[in-house]
């Protein structure tokens, strides 16, 4: 079972001992990110900085000009915490050190372009915007997720990579100071308060069969006794409870076939720009009414598009199961790789890492994910250190090829 750790180019740049001590945890390959989100971040090893701040979402390499040249939305540049070609420089270390390297690229996340350009944002049925969250129905905006992916995808050298946020992202968000948890929405909440309604969606509304301004209006009554503290149900059974069945199914019918297409227009972006054998993963969770990061998708639909996904299992590889039903129906030999956060301080239990590992492959694993090596501690990673030489040792080993 192979396994990948998570890493940033500024864990690497810098730190002459960070390949080194990456390869030593007993994995085989690296997820480096090459196009990132705004973030603040932890680099408790580095000889230079223990923080780093990223501002806005940024791609970690030089643009291609051409590419971009005349395009109103385009990808960011860096500031100082990556200048340069950070990515090709980290990626250049870590290769030399015997790892395999594969891109991580995050895509519909991105609050900068909604500041500068609200119109691409998702706007829900109370009129806010969604800064953070770039409406994946805009044709303009697919154009730029599409592109994006295909120039962050295949940097030179990188033997795959791994696509987040491939689809909608919703009122969820790991946003700075967020005050957004005093009312617990649930699922049906969530949705609901993800649904968007730009120009794009009421007319993709119109298509399904909904009057937009109605819907909106629906939605709006439908979250009143949530406001007042009313739970709203769990599942896709607690949104046809606060919508309507019917309803409900046009609304999640306009967005499957957004995402869905979305995925499929975008992977043929990367191949198209990638060499033969270039791997392309997606980080998926098998609900597709789902908003998010790890995008909500149709297992059987995800598995024909890409290799494969990396499904998130630290509380739990039960999200790996509609993934492995897909695979025994006829998805075969595509990767399902177990996501595990195996830092302390943000959630994660290394000292479970062995058992989480060994339910996750009976579920259905064929890889595993370690996130995040650059923000674990010392004690964090000596632990996954352990697990892993643990696991190869009795011939399950993750580090395999």
């Amino acid at each position: 079972m192979r396994a990948s750790a998570f890493l940033y180019p500024w864990d690497v740049n810098g730190d002459p001992e960070a390949p080194a001590r990456t390869a030593g945890l007993g994995v085989r390959q690296v997820t480096l990110a090459s196009a990132y989100h705004s973030t603040r971040a932890l680099t408790p090893r580095h000889p230079r900085h223990r923080i780093v701040t990223a501002p806005h979402a940024a791609v970690l390499y030089p643009v291609d000009e051409a590419r971009w040249r005349g395009r109103t939305l385009r990808p960011y540049p860096a500031g100082d915490w990556a200048p340069g070609d950070a990515y090709g420089e980290a990626a250049a270390a870590l290769a030399g050190a015997g790892l395999d390297v594969h891109t991580w690229v995050v895509l519909a996340h991105n609050s900068r372009m909604g500041e500068e350009h609200p119109a691409t944002s998702v706007v829900n049925a109370h009129g806010d915007r969604y800064p953070w969250a770039p409406c994946v129905a805009q044709p303009a905006t697919r154009a730029y997720l599409a592109g994006l992916a295909a120039e962050a995808a295949v940097r030179p050298g990188a033997a795959g990579t791994e696509l987040e946020s491939l689809g909608w992202y919703g009122l969820a968000h790991l946003h700075a100071h967020d005050k957004t948890g005093g009312v617990p929405l649930g699922d049906a909440g969530q949705y609901l308060m993800s649904l968007c309604f730009c120009a794009v969606c009421a007319d993709g509304y119109g298509r399904a069969g909904l009057d937009a301004e109605e819907l909106a209006s629906s939605v709006r009554g439908a979250l009143e006794p949530v406001w007042r503290g009313e739970p709203s149900g769990g599942g896709w059974a607690g949104v046809e409870k606060l919508l309507g069945a019917g309803t409900a199914a046009a609304t999640r019918l306009w967005r499957d076939q957004v995402a869905r297409s979305l995925q499929e227009e975008t992977v043929s972006a990367v191949r198209s720009a990638a060499p033969a054998g270039f791997q392309v993963l997606l980080h998926a969770d098998p609900v597709s009414f789902h908003c998010g990061a790890n995008a909500g998708v149709d297992p059987g639909h995800a598995l024909s598009v890409a290799d494969g996904v990396v499904v998130p299992c630290t509380g739990g590889a039960g999200l790996l199961t509609p993934f492995a039903e897909a695979v025994r129906a006829g998805a075969r030999g595509k990767v399902l790789a177990a996501n595990f956060t195996v830092v302390s301080g943000m959630g994660g239990r290394p000292d479970g890492l062995a058992a989480d590992v060994a339910r996750a492959a009976s579920l259905g694993a064929t890889e595993l994910r370690l996130y995040h090596a650059g923000l674990a501690s010392d004690a964090d990673l000596e632990t996954v250190r352990g697990v892993l030489a643990g696991l190869d040792r009795r011939g399950s080993g993750p580090s395999g090829g």
